[in-house]
């Protein structure tokens, strides 16, 4: 990963949370709770996961474009493999 512009204490405080919500989870169901609210929670959980995706993303963005150029075409090649891997697109050519 490139250098980080993102600071590592807040995505770290993000994901405690994701994992606090899944304990939680799994409490419901040993619960017993009902479906949709099982489900609102698991909603919860995956933006939560989808919000961390994205600081990292946009990090490694802000630090392989400065001044909008890529700065390193090997970066630019990670960016696209990181972006295909989470978004499960197919970047090649």
């Amino acid at each position: 990963m490139p250098p980080e512009r993102t600071p590592k204490q807040g995505l770290f405080k993000r994901l405690a949370r994701v994992e606090g919500q899944i304990r939680g989870i799994q409490r419901m169901l040993e619960a017993g709770w009902e479906c949709e609210s099982v489900i609102t929670q698991l909603v919860a959980a995956r933006s939560a996961i989808d919000g961390v995706a994205s600081l990292i993303l946009r990090n490694y963005m802000s630090v392989c474009f400065k001044d909008g150029e890529a700065t390193d075409c090997s970066n630019v090649e990670s960016l696209a493999r990181a972006i295909a891997i989470w978004g499960r697109v197919d970047v090649r050519e």
